[in-house]
């Protein structure tokens, strides 16, 4: 408990007084925007049509509490048991956290965020309170894989989608929230004894027994850092060497260090761009309206050099721009640098030895590859911050990708070009997110509204100019986008077909509208200024 002295602390009570207008203002925007959740597990009784949604994570549990609100009957098909919901966040270490502000990452109206920048308990407590408010519980699958999605013609040229052969009832569209980050990925060096990295194939065909020169210490995926299958005796005083730059990297450095480890080794690749953990400069950075380095960026860049790495300029990336990638948030990763709790090697990680990781070690000024100094870098724990593989879509039918339209070149980024009732929410990009309620509302628009629905040929025409407009961006074209560049297509959308406006300002944008037929009553089909369409129990596609 805070010592009375603490509690007068003119910052503390600048903090606290932050801290409650922090909630206060979401409480404000739950009360403009959150779309009422149904009564009962029983509603809604007359939907407007079927959704599945494929996977259970932050994604999938925003776009179902989404349909759900807006008088849609939803299933969720989920691979991993109970203790998987949530998706990722659910696999990750404790101190991963948001890499946005949480009012720049509101996954749903509903949401209310105790901090700024939320752990991984708070980000999972949320998914599950939503997920229990909005009666998703009864809606979710766990423990069934989605193998085979199939299209289903109709004698009137209608189509509706099977999942899984039929296991449940067709489906009006699809929504796949698979997310970008599947099981660890495991890397395979020279030196891993046998079996460590057994899911990567090359680990598999090496020749254990001829290696003279093994690392016998613990190796560690990152995601099982702190995990229960790695006990305090592992980490406690020992020397840890991390090998990858990325967010998941700077994660596992600041896991060890909580961790008690006596010393902490990061062995970078390349160099990643790593922003404060501040609200104002994350909103002025994703309101760049295109994502690729522009004629001023290098101001952004000057700025973080001399405000956010101050006395370690030198870890800043020389060859890359801040917006040709997906930057690292991050407060206290330069710090630990600063103050010698972490140490910073550029190199390439050639082979494990007995004594640690054989490392090409290079100057900055040089690229992954280049010629450096070999050094063997001491380990008693070797962290693989190697990511995650990316899910694959083979249950989804090769149709719906042709050649030039595979992730991420789909319309809006999310949309099959060849079906515009699949829809992809942060399925299909490379580095960036998607807005979860805008292209849900998106989705059922184009459920609602038969002439607000987009043919294959200006879809991919769709895809075409963008490409075109962004030409020469680092990653491709649709590889990095920012919220404004989002913002911009969305406007597309609508000014390109001016029949869809009336779906615009009140309804995909804010989410108001388009509620239970049951909750209007004798009230006018127009609710909240949206136009309701009428929809027949053979909904046309």
């Amino acid at each position: 408990m805070p010592s009375p002295l603490q509690l007068l602390n003119p910052i503390n009570i600048i903090k606290e007084i932050w801290r409650v207008c922090y909630i206060l203002v979401q409480y404000i925007i739950i009360a403009i925007f959150k779309a009422p959740p149904p009564k009962s597990p029983r509603e809604p009784r007359s939907p407007y049509g079927r959704i599945a949604v494929i996977g259970a994570g932050l994604t999938g549990i925003s776009s179902a509490a989404h349909c759900i609100s807006h008088n849609f009957e939803v299933v969720i098909f989920e691979a991993a048991p109970r203790s998987g919901l949530g998706g990722i966040w659910s696999h990750v270490n404790s101190t991963s956290g948001l890499q946005l502000n949480s009012h720049l990452y509101r996954f749903h109206p509903a949401v209310l965020w105790r901090h700024a920048f939320p752990l991984k308990p708070e980000i999972v407590s949320e998914i599950t309170r939503i997920w229990k408010e909005y009666h998703l519980d009864s809606r979710t699958r766990f423990e069934t894989p989605v193998t085979s999605v199939k299209r289903i013609e109709s004698d009137s040229g209608s189509h509706k989608w099977q999942i899984n052969d039929g296991a449940e009832e067709a489906f009006d569209a699809v929504i796949v929230t698979i997310g970008t980050c599947g099981k660890p990925k495991w890397i395979h060096l020279d030196g891993m004894p046998k079996g460590v990295g057994k899911d990567n194939e090359e680990s598999e065909d090496s020749d254990e027994n001829e290696q003279t020169d093994v690392f016998t210490e613990p190796i560690i995926h990152s995601s099982d850092l702190d995990s229960d299958a790695v006990s305090e005796e592992t980490i406690k005083d020992k020397k840890v060497v991390v090998i990858g730059s990325g967010a998941s990297g700077v994660e596992a450095v600041e896991t060890a260090i909580g961790r008690g480890a006596g010393e902490v080794v990061m062995i970078a690749r390349t160099d990643k761009w790593i922003i404060p953990r501040n609200i104002f400069f994350d909103t002025f950075l994703a309101c760049q309206p295109f994502g690729r380095e522009m004629p001023l960026s290098f101001l952004w860049e000057a700025f973080l050099k001399q405000w956010h790495y101050f006395g370690v300029k030198d870890l800043a990336p020389a060859h890359a721009g801040l917006f040709e990638g997906t930057p690292v948030v991050n407060n206290d990763f330069l710090k630990h640098v600063r103050n010698g709790k972490c140490k910073y090697v550029r190199g390439d990680p050639v082979r494990l030895s007995s004594s640690g990781v054989v490392t090409n070690v290079r100057n900055r000024d040089t690229k992954p590859g280049s010629d450096g100094t070999k050094k063997t870098i001491d380990a008693e724990v070797v962290v693989l911050a190697t990511g995650f593989e990316r899910p694959q879509l083979d249950f989804l039918p090769d149709s719906l990708f042709p050649e030039d339209y595979q992730r991420p070149d789909l319309y809006l980024q999310n949309f099959s070009t060849e079906d515009w009732s699949v829809l992809l929410t942060n399925s299909s990009y490379m580095s960036g997110i998607g807005h979860i309620g805008i292209y849900t509302r998106i989705l059922l628009t184009l459920l609602l509204d038969e002439n607000a629905r987009p043919l294959p040929k200006d879809m991919r025409l769709w895809v075409d100019l963008v490409r075109f407009l962004k030409r020469g961006a680092a990653g491709g074209p649709l590889g990095f986008f920012t919220y404004m560049e989002l913002m911009i297509w969305v406007g597309m959308f609508h000014l390109f077909r001016l029949d869809r406006l009336k779906w615009w300002f009140f309804f995909i944008l804010f989410g108001w509208g388009v509620h239970e037929k049951e909750r209007r009553g004798k009230k006018s089909k127009q609710e909240g200024g949206i136009p309701m369409v009428k929809i027949p129990k053979e909904k046309k596609h």
